[in-house]
């Protein structure tokens, strides 16, 4: 096996140190309808843990509802924990993280459309990011930086004096991708970020995201309902169902030798069943 194969750089980047521990995590929402309400708390995510090695993908996969964005938002610090302990390169993480740690852990969400400021030119929404977090000495050398960033995600760099609304979908999306980059992440939370996207925009977006993960040395973490598209950029895969972690693997095992009724039953809703057709393949002893 050379070492260009991709199955032997996933297991090469598997061996890597852990850039994301997560122990044991939960979050239960209080019941609605007020103090006297009978119905019970929703637990939304039961005892999850996993981890991330530095430099690889873990898709976190299920239908919705089961809680995988839930996990992810915890992740963020966009929603507290109900308990569990969230370690990033070995910090634990906790409720008003400093600013190094905010810049480190970036977010791309789902829809474009509505996670770019209309009112904001690309330039700005670029260097917002900048400002805040103390990077760049000027505004030119920022500007320099965003110019730099939508040349990687494959746009022009005339596209930082233009608004949101004069780009398409996945064009949108690259933007988001920059924007994300722009502050010099090692992480990435990748919420959906090609459900909102024509079927012939999403590979695009994801061999985009693949090649700077490998140009970058970034972390991701894959939130999606979707395994067709996993195997594009995931080395392990978690399957959530109700708030639980069910079924948990390599990409190859995941796909070829599903263990759980609820993976196949995804698995089964796939256009191509055949594993022999997709484009990762098993290696056979």
């Amino acid at each position: 096996m050379t070492p260009s194969d991709p199955i032997e750089n996933r297991k090469s980047k598997i061996e890597n140190p852990l850039a994301l521990q997560v122990q044991d995590l939960r979050k239960v929402f209080p019941a609605r309808g007020g103090f006297l309400s009978r119905k019970a708390p929703k637990v939304a995510v039961d005892g999850v843990s996993f981890e991330i090695p530095r430099g690889s993908t873990l898709a976190l996969v299920g239908e919705s509802g089961s809680g995988k964005s839930t996990v992810g938002l915890m992740i963020l610090d966009l929603l507290p924990a109900t308990s569990g302990r969230i370690l990033f390169n070995g910090r634990l993480l906790e409720g008003g993280r400093s600013r190094q740690l905010r810049r480190e852990i970036q977010v791309v969400f789902q829809d474009p459309y509505a996670s770019l400021n209309a009112r904001m030119q690309v330039r700005e929404a670029l260097t917002e990011g900048m400002v805040i977090h103390g990077l760049g000495t000027n505004a030119k050398e920022r500007e320099d930086r965003a110019a730099e960033l939508l040349g990687k995600v494959g746009l022009r760099p005339d596209s930082l004096n233009r608004y949101p609304h004069e780009f398409s979908g996945g064009q949108r999306q690259r933007i988001a991708i920059a924007r994300a980059l722009s502050v010099q992440p090692s992480f990435l939370v990748l919420d959906e970020p090609t459900s909102a996207l024509d079927v012939s925009i999403q590979s695009q977006v994801l061999n985009l995201l693949r090649g700077l993960q490998s140009e970058m040395g970034l972390t991701y973490l894959f939130i999606t309902h979707n395994l067709g598209v996993v195997e594009y950029l995931a080395d392990e895969v978690c399957v959530m169902e109700r708030g639980q972690i069910v079924e948990r693997g390599t990409v190859e095992q995941v796909f070829d030798r599903p263990q759980q009724v609820y993976t196949q039953r995804l698995l089964a809703s796939l256009p191509l069943a055949d594993p022999s057709q997709r484009r990762l393949l098993a290696e056979t002893s």
